[in-house]
């Protein structure tokens, strides 16, 4: 019985490890970053321009405590931990603007929190 707890539990690490590296992954030479700092109420810059087929890394960092990003019609939805960046890869694959906003609720204002991807063609 123990010996099955410690493999469950062993896999269960291993999974996490290999799902945090993935997307916690350094840009790779090369890639564009974009850096996003959210902070009360407010992201910063609130609008990105991106080009259809272009791979970005979007880095998002807080200034001050827990924070979401999510943009629906791109299928974003992350958490951004304060001390620690948090890393989205994006290749567009349309044109247009797609809203985006804080998905953890960060007090009276969060509501304001909100911002736009522009996607060129």
């Amino acid at each position: 019985m123990r010996r099955s707890a410690f493999w469950a539990a062993a896999t269960v690490s291993v999974v996490t490890l290999i799902a945090a590296a993935s997307w916690a992954a350094p840009p790779a030479t090369g890639e564009r970053v974009i850096h996003i700092t959210a902070k009360k109420f407010e992201f910063s810059p609130a609008t990105i321009q991106l080009k259809v087929g272009t791979p970005v890394v979007i880095e998002l960092t807080s200034a001050d405590r827990k924070h979401g990003f999510k943009a629906p019609d791109l299928g974003i939805d992350v958490t951004i931990e304060p001390g620690q960046p948090t890393l989205v890869r994006i290749v567009p694959d349309k044109a247009g603007t797609f809203p985006f906003h804080c998905s953890v609720f960060c007090g009276g204002g969060h509501e304001d929190m909100v911002g736009e991807i522009v996607v060129v063609p």
